[in-house]
């Protein structure tokens, strides 16, 4: 099911097997799996994307014919110590109370983790919830962030403003239109300024009386869903005043990442596996509830503006060319190694 929706995850499995494939490494082929027409030891590494959504299910047949795994783990940073704990009491109440016949999603979680012989994070914050409260072992982990598609580095602000005819200053905020990414705490928060905010991003079934209540709002101008390379996707990046993301929690954003090479702040949730050194004066990161801090954080910025050049410099080493080359070592890491059967340490 994961291409049946776009998403974040959607874009970075796409993202990855392009930026792969145009680095052209010598001896590398990549190919998107079809398991219901390819077996896994077709393949001499699988890369699996995401630990939740039943993908531990993959990784156990691939252990099973001893295929070495990358799973890019894509947790959030919640899954602390304390987080983990609750977890697996609740797992195991859950075992005892189904004779064992109903597993959690934490349960199935920890056993991708287990099986994987290495694992991606996206950050730190990521990397320190799979040791604290996964115990994974540190040389297991590889750090490597999302990367971010040049077209937003050189994005042309001028396309957006001819397309909506939308001038002067406004907020952007880019994602699924859900109580989740809580698109009315950003409508909310401004009620009381005179600054436009424009949604991009889907709405499903479930949300559509939610988007309505949204658009009932004369501020709010919704431009629906747009494709990943959208020419109007990068410009409305590069229009924006700011781009808010005040979302119950992020793993590792990509809108944030695509804002800030086009040279635009952001204030977004700190619910996140987000961390970028000395990025105070374009990027701040508040409790995903407090409107109050989101409406001064937002109003600083469109009085202040930070350089754009300065901005887009924060993430000017996270291009999917300099990924792809960390992604293919670990692939070559994996299969030289020849790992076969359990999975160890790296």
């Amino acid at each position: 099911m994961l291409f049946q929706r776009d998403g974040g995850l959607q874009v970075q499995v796409r993202s990855t097997i392009e930026a792969l494939r145009q680095l052209a490494a010598p001896g590398l082929e990549i190919e998107l799996v079809d398991p219901n027409h390819q077996r896994l030891d077709h393949y001499d590494v699988i890369h699996v994307f995401s630990a939740i959504n039943g993908n531990y299910r993959v990784l156990e047949v691939a252990t099973e014919m001893g295929v070495p795994v990358l799973l890019s783990a894509v947790l959030s940073p919640g899954w602390s110590r304390q987080a983990t704990w609750r977890a697996d009491i609740a797992d195991r109440l859950t075992g005892r109370l189904t004779k064992w016949q109903v597993q959690t999603s934490y349960a199935q979680i920890k056993r991708a983790l287990q099986l994987a012989q290495m694992v991606v994070a996206l950050g730190a914050a990521e990397k320190q919830a799979l040791i604290e409260g996964f115990k994974l072992e540190p040389a297991r982990i590889q750090v490597l962030p999302n990367g971010i598609g040049e077209q937003f580095f050189h994005a042309d602000s001028a396309i957006f403003r001819r397309q909506t005819g939308l001038e002067g200053p406004f907020v952007l905020m880019v994602g699924a239109i859900s109580p989740y990414k809580n698109q009315h705490g950003l409508v909310r928060a401004l009620a009381q300024l005179d600054l436009p905010v424009v949604l991009i991003g889907r709405a499903q079934h479930q949300h559509q009386a939610y988007l309505q209540q949204l658009l009932d709002s004369p501020k709010v101008r919704w431009l629906g869903q747009l494709e990943h390379h959208d020419a109007l996707l990068a410009s409305a990046y590069a229009a924006a005043s700011v781009l808010a993301l005040p979302s119950q929690g992020e793993v590792f954003p990509l809108a944030v990442l695509e804002a800030l090479a086009a040279g635009t702040p952001v204030v977004m949730t700190d619910e996140s596996a987000l961390s970028l050194p000395h990025s105070g004066f374009a990027l701040k990161q508040l409790r995903w509830d407090d409107t109050q801090a989101l409406c001064r954080a937002i109003q600083a910025f469109v009085a202040a503006p930070p350089p754009r050049a300065d901005v887009s410099a924060l993430v000017q080493a996270f291009t999917w060319q300099r990924v792809a080359q960390k992604i293919v070592n670990c692939y070559h890491m994996l299969h030289e190694r020849g790992t076969r059967g359990k999975p160890d340490a790296v």
